[in-house]
């Protein structure tokens, strides 16, 4: 019996084992083919690129990174930004330890300006149907833009002979010419700097990746532009995908070189993650916008100026002190003229001038109309997407011009209203005799009980009227054809 009971315990503990090996097993096999199946990483390049894009979108690619994902895809459509962020975002993606595929999408968008550099620096360039890319021609941070083919018609300009000129007429045109040359010497050689360096890197990224060189240089030199089907066809992008999961299926087996090693991108039952910007970052970007920037330095300078005509209102001078400090945020990160900020400064100071140096509107209109072109100036860098709005301009002339109009509409009734207190207040006024009287007696006026004099007769309740005032004695007297007030004075 002992015998039964030992072999029956061994054969349960044995069936358990068993079950608890096969389990273990079952969920080693299961993580091994959910980590085989992987992740892609998808990040939203969306609008003008600027400080808090780049951060966002070198966030994600590191985020990959520490996840092992097998792919990272940026859906692009951007009109351009700043330099600076796009080569922070390419050197990032040509360091990335994940290959990056970068997705123009959805149909209609674009990868302008510096889109186009980001697309080539991709280790798969992708475009959805009717998206286009290119005008990657640079753009001064002044707004003289680099024209298509500018350098080159300069140059033709320079060796074109004159037409017909001996003698004199010669030698004035070389003068004329070396004079044309010395002064705009130095800003052709910065054009040209520029320029050529611009060529240079985008020509790098695309020879980096077997593309269409040639074709990038000309998106640089004259500003070319492609469709999303001539693109492919000149070799300048690898694939047209009609949606991501298109994409995903023509990218499944491709072989690319990542940090010149060959990785084979395997998509083929991936787990789709989507990074979305921070709350952080959403700040950031909204605060680095031409509109908020003014209306951040605006009211950042008015708290400060309020603040010093009222000290110790503590809010306006708080206030004043974060927008400002808020406002040099946004304009480090912006393309900034600043001879339109120091106009927006000196428009701001003219309009609160006007409350306290009264001018009928003259200071108030200055300052409006160097707030207008201020505002104008201070954005009118040319780079795309941080243009600042001719509606949003017109909108804020019209707000201050209300103000202004309040203002001068106020000033001008107060002045008519003439003096309502202190010694021209009361002369020529009016009041009622309390009591009959010749020589000394009093009158109520204003509210209040005053001493007076009169030289002839005053009855009780007769209205008088005062001409002079010694000291606190009224001079008054009577009015003859007036009425008696219905009020009662006090007694």
């Amino acid at each position: 019996m002992m015998n039964a009971m030992s072999k029956l315990r061994i054969q349960v503990v044995a069936t358990v084992r068993s079950s608890i090996m096969l389990t273990i097993l079952l969920l080693v096999a299961l993580s091994s083919a959910a980590r085989a199946d992987g992740t892609a990483i998808v990040l939203d390049l969306e609008g003008a690129l600027g400080v808090a894009t780049a951060e966002y979108i070198i966030g994600g690619i590191e985020q990959a990174e520490e996840q092992g994902a097998n792919v990272v895809i940026i859906r692009m459509d951007t009109p351009g930004g700043l330099v600076t962020p796009m080569r922070d975002i390419v050197q990032a993606i040509l360091g990335s330890e994940v290959p990056v595929v970068t997705y123009v999408s959805p149909g209609g968008a674009r990868a302008d300006s510096a889109g186009t550099y980001i697309l080539l620096a991709s280790h798969i360039a992708a475009m959805a149907p009717t998206t286009h890319l290119g005008a990657a021609t640079p753009v001064s941070l002044t707004g003289d833009g680099l024209s298509p083919g500018g350098d080159e018609e300069k140059e033709q300009e320079k060796e074109a002979p004159p037409a017909e000129s001996t003698g004199e007429d010669a030698e004035d045109t070389a003068k004329d010419t070396e004079s044309t040359e010395q002064e705009n010497g130095s800003s052709t050689a910065m054009e040209r700097k520029v320029l050529n360096d611009a060529i240079s890197y985008i020509r790098g990224l695309a020879e980096a990746h077997g593309r269409n060189a040639d074709w990038a240089e000309d998106a640089v030199r004259h500003a070319a532009t492609l469709t999303a089907t001539e693109a492919l066809e000149q070799n300048v992008i690898d694939l047209i995908a009609n949606d991501r999961s298109d994409l995903l299926e023509a990218i499944n087996g491709r072989e690319v070189q990542v940090n010149n090693k060959t990785f084979t991108i395997d998509t083929e039952a991936v787990v789709i993650e989507t990074i979305e910007p921070s709350w952080r970052l959403k700040i950031l970007n909204a605060i680095a916008s031409p509109e908020i920037a003014i209306l951040l330095l605006m009211v950042g300078l008015y708290g400060l100026m309020f603040e010093g005509y009222n000290p110790g209102a503590i809010l306006p001078g708080v206030a004043g002190v974060i927008c400002l400090l808020i406002a040099a945020y946004a304009l480090q990160v912006l393309p900034v003229n600043y001879a339109g900020l120091a106009l927006i400064i000196v428009g701001m100071i003219l309009i609160i001038a006007e409350a306290f140096v009264p001018s009928f509107g003259a200071l108030g209109l200055g300052g409006i109309i160097a707030l207008i072109f201020g505002s104008i100036m201070m954005f009118d860098s040319g780079i795309p997407g941080f243009g600042i709005s001719v509606t949003f301009v017109v909108s804020l002339a019209v707000a201050m011009g209300g103000i202004l109009l309040w203002l001068v509409t106020y000033l001008v009734k107060f002045r008519r209203r003439g003096a309502v207190s202190g010694r021209e207040r009361i002369l020529g006024g009016t009041g009622v005799a309390m009591e009959s009287f010749v020589g000394d007696g009093r009158v109520w006026l204003e509210g209040e009980t005053w001493a007076a004099r009169s030289q002839v007769p005053v009855e009780k309740d007769q209205t008088v009227s005062v001409n002079g005032i010694k000291g606190l004695v009224l001079d008054v007297e009577p009015i003859e054809s007036a009425h008696s007030v219905n009020v009662q004075p006090e007694t």
